[in-house]
């Protein structure tokens, strides 16, 4: 029996078209793939993603206030907290 062949997501769908775990994955290589220089360091996006854990505008690992993914958001050194009066 063939194992079944893993795809990668399709790049023209919606998440919600795509497999269940499929689009944390993408967004998880993303974050892994950024160069160097545009990535924050990791103790410092610790902090960030500490930050907004703390924060009464995350739901469900989205900033209410923007609507991005905070762990993508802090994963790059030249974002900020995009809320009023900013965390990071």
């Amino acid at each position: 029996m063939k194992e079944p062949v893993s795809r990668p997501p399709c790049k023209r769908c919606l998440t919600k078209e795509m497999p269940p775990d499929s689009f944390f994955q993408t967004m998880y290589q993303y974050i892994a793939e950024l160069p160097p220089e545009v990535k924050t360091p990791q103790l410092q996006y610790e902090e960030r993603l500490a930050q907004c854990k703390a924060c009464d505008s995350l739901l469900n690992g989205m900033c209410r206030v923007c609507g991005c993914f905070v762990e993508m958001r802090a994963a790059a050194q030249k974002n900020h907290c995009p809320a009023l009066h900013p965390k990071w």
